[in-house]
């Protein structure tokens, strides 16, 4: 018997129906459905079966020496034992395995891991490796009449990134959480890679809050004849109020046209999408990272797009881009095939090429009734994408009019589309034209008003979803498979919240504690450079042990400056977490309000002057509680929200606007019972 194995299930059960000429038959091993067909048998994983851990004896986070845990023996054991168990029954009676899972890092220890399972029950057992980029019937067979040799350094790579993230994670997490006396599920959470991208975050922030906006003035001019349009004095921004409102007074009714010069603009084309740049667009459509990658994969298994997680930005030779294209013929993308197909085709190329997989692109023809409406929105958006990498350039034409008024220069700027290119394929957010009325050098112009406008400078934007993922990749942190989880671990863990991010007060208490007393953590560099080495494992250079050693001491060193710092950051940590838990002012005796708990456990807000004053509002059973920077006008409370996994944040707003809100409520339901009784009675 041939075994195959595979990552998921669903992909188990598509590669199954397209190498078996009459349809598989269904069985379940072990409570696990495998798929057979001509002396083969093919079942899918459910992502790892292994994983690892420390020995029990290191369970208790109270009993347990974190300065040991640094050096801690590492074990792995099964994840999902139903799986191992089918996996051991079926290895034992094959005579031969193939590993088809993802070909990346993780894909590669996923199926090694199988493989090892296999070996302890059958040592002789031979295997080989597929590897695909589109889950298509042509590459799929393609994929299988070619099989490569398994590659143990990728594993290696997998493997020790799983390790060094347990330690790191451990032990930080820990001495954090056993610092600040959060335990339980209100740990706080301290990574290797999480860290410095929560660090980048309130770094932000703390920029925005010192900002100090200077205020300044622009002057504006509406002109008439023959159409009506803005010109802004050439000075830009007024620092001098005085200065604006002198030019404003001396200026007249009538403007001159100095000058026009008119002029030419290309766009280029987009590069392929990559995974970076996938979730920077999918972001920007409103799509949060995390789940555009599971999306992604989920058409991805479908046969409907490429592997999503690759670096590489140019197209391989090897990749039919023409048949692609013109299989849309008969699409609702048919009219950009037949343009496309009607020239030359040549596509755009990034800065990075890689062999593994190919840029992002659509693999078959999707119909919009046949996926979800978040699908189809990603889909199209890889589909439109790989179009505009063949399109011709977008082309603008440009006009600059300077106007003369009273001795004054003012200056407008106007600009029409006249070739779409690749912006007619790639339609998301296209500049709208800023069209001028015809103009002649000379032309007197009406001057209708003139406006002084007062404004202030802003302070630097917070960063958003895609923008974020761009900076990770920048400063190497994290890797295309794990920069979008990672961002999901900072909304799990009430670290940030909204879109663009922005920190909790939970995330300034744990970052300026750690940059303070032990700022290795919080710098991208330790991370880049274990990245670059789990890069090197995967070449073969150097070894899966020297990297988990160098990492240890490397973790050993930030250890011993949180040992000799542990009473300040204590302090530091439950002051800062003790301002997270401020809702506002009691307005009974101007003491904090704050987040309290009763001795039964249930949560509310409390006034910290009890027992003098005994002031409380309701706070929902379960959930995080996340204490925003709005406050409410009437109350002077901050604005909560409640996150609970897998759901949409609960906006409360005001606590004590809703109490009331529930209070009427509540009265409403009691009079609409009271009437429907007597109306019974009746």
């Amino acid at each position: 018997m041939h075994l195959i194995i595979t990552e998921k299930h669903d992909t188990a059960k598509r590669i199954a129906a397209i190498l078996s000429e009459k349809k598989p038959i269904k069985e379940r091993i072990s409570g696990v459905d495998t798929y057979q067909f001509d002396g083969k048998t093919v079942i899918g994983l459910s992502g790892h079966i292994v994983e690892v851990d420390f020995p029990k004896e290191y369970n208790n986070w109270q009993k347990t020496d974190l300065k040991d845990l640094v050096q801690a023996e590492v074990l792995t054991a099964p994840t999902h034992a139903n799986i191992v168990t089918a996996i051991r029954k079926l290895g034992k009676e094959a005579e031969h395995l193939t590993i088809a899972t993802d070909y990346d890092r993780e894909g590669e220890l996923i199926g090694v891991e199988a493989l090892n399972v296999v070996k302890k029950v059958n040592p002789g057992i031979s295997a080989d490796r597929v590897h695909y980029s589109t889950i298509t019937p042509a590459e799929i067979q393609k994929a299988f009449s070619s099989p490569t040799k398994i590659d143990f350094n990728l594993a290696a790579a997998g493997e020790s990134r799983q390790v060094i993230d347990l330690i790191w994670g451990a032990v930080l997490t820990r001495f954090v959480s056993l610092s600040s006396g959060r335990l339980g599920d209100k740990f706080l959470s301290v990574g290797r890679v999480q860290s410095p991208t929560l660090a980048i975050l309130v770094n932000r922030e703390k920029e925005r809050e010192a900002f100090v906006p200077v205020p300044y003035w622009e002057l504006f001019a509406t002109l008439v004849n023959g159409g009506e349009f803005e010109a802004q004095h050439k000075k830009g921004r007024f620092l001098d109020k005085a200065e604006a409102e002198g030019i404003q007074a001396k200026l007249g009714k009538t403007g001159t046209v100095q000058s026009i010069v008119l002029g030419k603009r290309n766009e280029k084309p987009p590069t392929p999408f990559n995974t970076t740049e996938f979730l920077r667009a999918a972001s920007a459509i409103g799509v949060s990272a995390a789940n555009a990658m599971r999306i992604a994969e989920h058409l991805y298994v479908n046969g409907f797009i490429s592997y999503p997680r690759t670096d590489n930005t140019v197209y391989p030779e090897t990749l039919d881009t023409k048949s692609i294209i013109s299989s849309f013929l008969s699409t609702e993308f048919s009219e950009y095939a037949s343009k496309l197909l009607s020239g030359r085709l040549t596509p755009t190329k990034g800065k990075k090429e890689t062999t593994d997989h190919p840029p992002i692109h659509p693999a078959t023809p999707a119909k919009r009734s046949e996926l979800k409406e978040d699908e189809w929105k990603i889909y199209e958006l890889v589909v439109r994408r790989f179009f505009a990498t063949f399109a011709g350039e977008t082309l603008w034409e440009t006009m600059a009019v300077t106007v003369d008024i009273s001795g004054e220069e003012f200056g407008a700027n106007g600009a029409r589309l006249v070739e779409p290119g690749w912006r007619w394929y790639y339609s998301y957010n296209v500049p709208e034209d800023r069209i001028l009325p015809a103009l002649k050098e000379e032309q007197l112009l009406n001057v209708k008003e003139v406006n002084l406008v007062g404004k202030e400078t802003q302070p630097p934007s917070r960063y958003g979803q895609g923008h974020l993922i761009k900076i990770m990749e920048d400063l190497g942190l994290g890797t295309k498979s794990t920069r979008h989880e990672i961002i999901s671990k900072l909304y799990s863990r009430a670290y940030v919240h909204g879109n663009p991010l922005q920190p909790t007060r939970t995330a300034y208490a744990v970052i300026e504690a750690l940059e303070k007393y032990a700022n290795t953590i919080t710098k991208p560099d330790m991370t880049a450079r274990l990245e670059k080495d789990m890069d090197e494992i995967s070449e073969g250079r150097i070894t899966e042990d020297f990297v988990i050693k160098e990492s240890r001491d490397m973790l050993g060193e930030v250890f011993k400056d949180l040992s000799r710092n542990k009473e300040l950051i204590s302090e530091s940590l439950r002051n800062g977490l003790y301002e997270d838990r401020i809702i506002g002012t009691c307005q009974k005796c101007s003491s904090d309000l704050i987040i309290r708990k009763s001795k039964k456990g249930s949560r509310f807000i409390g006034c910290s002057a009890y027992p003098k004053c005994d002031f409380t509002l309701p706070l929902p059973k379960s959930g995080q509680i996340v204490v925003t920077d709005k406050q409410c006008k009437e109350h002077g409370l901050y604005f909560i929200k409640i996150l609970n996994k897998g759901k949409r944040p609960w906006e409360i707003g005001c606590p004590h606007c809703n109490f009331i809100d529930w209070q009427k409520k509540v009265e409403e339901e009691k009079k609409a019972a009271g009437n429907f009784t007597k109306s019974e009675k009746k």
